[in-house]
C-alpha cells in the first residue's frame, strides 16, 4: 500500500488529493508543524534527509517532490487516465506545467511570505517580488481561459499540482484580478475526492 508522509498545511495536501482522485488505497502518516516556528518536525529528517513533506512510499520505492511523486503516481496507476500519453500533442505542456508549479510560481509566494515577516526592512524587495507573482498568474490565467482543467478536458495531475500555487496566492484575496483562476479554484475544491482528501489530511489553512 502507498505511504503518504503527511505535514499539515503543505503541499502534501495535493498528494492525498490525487489519490483520492484516483481511487487508490493509501495510508497517511501525520505529521504536526510546531506551532511556533511553522516548521517541520525533526521526525520528518528520519523519512528523508531534507525533512520536508511531500514523501510517498509504494514498497522499496521512496519518492520526495510534489512533480516526481504526481509523475510516478500518473504513470503508474493512471490507466491511461489524470495524464496525457508521451505521443500526445499535450504531453509536453502536461509536464511544463508539473515543473512550472514549483520551478517557478512558488518561488515568489514563498518570498513574499519570509519577506512579510521583516516589515519595513523587506520594503525595497516588494515591489519586485509582487511583479513576479503578478507575472506567474497573469500567465496561467491566459493559459487557462475559460476551459475546466489546465490540459485537455478532464482533471489531470497538473491541476493537483497547480491548485497548491493557487491556494497560495489567494491567502489574503490574491486572486481577485483573475477570475478565470478563482474559478478554477472553487471548481476543484468543490470535487468530491478534494472534500475527502481535506477530512482525511486534516484542517487545511495556508494562511494559518
Amino acid at each position: 500500500m502507498i505511504r503518504v508522509h503527511h505535514l499539515n498545511n503543505s503541499r502534501s495536501q495535493r498528494i492525498i488529493w490525487l489519490l483520492e482522485e484516483m481511487g487508490l488505497d493509501y495510508e497517511i502518516i501525520h505529521y504536526s508543524r510546531d506551532a511556533e516556528t511553522r516548521l517541520a518536525p525533526a521526525a520528518l529528517k528520519e523519512v528523508h534527509p531534507l525533512g520536508k513533506s511531500p514523501v510517498i512510499e509504494d514498497g522499496d520505492l521512496k519518492i520526495a517532490e510534489s512533480g516526481a511523486i504526481i509523475d510516478y503516481l500518473v504513470r503508474t496507476y493512471g490507466n491511461g487516465e489524470f495524464g496525457p500519453a508521451v505521443d500526445d500533442p499535450a504531453y509536453n505542456t502536461y509536464v511544463e506545467w508539473l515543473h512550472f508549479a514549483e520551478g517557478s510560481a512558488m518561488l515568489p509566494l514563498m518570498l513574499a511570505l519570509y519577506t512579510s515577516r521583516l516589515g519595513e526592512a523587506a520594503a525595497p524587495l516588494a515591489p519586485r517580488i509582487m511583479s513576479e507573482i503578478a507575472n506567474h498568474l497573469g500567465f496561467m490565467e491566459a493559459a487557462l481561459g475559460d476551459r475546466p482543467f489546465f490540459v485537455g478536458d478532464g482533471f489531470t495531475g497538473a491541476d493537483a499540482q497547480l491548485l497548491f500555487v493557487l491556494e497560495a496566492a489567494n491567502v489574503r484575496g490574491g486572486l481577485a484580478p483573475y477570475p478565470n483562476l478563482q474559478a478554477f479554484l472553487e471548481r476543484m475544491q468543490a470535487r468530491p475526492a478534494y472534500k475527502n482528501a481535506i477530512e482525511k489530511g486534516g484542517p487545511y489553512s495556508l494562511g494559518g
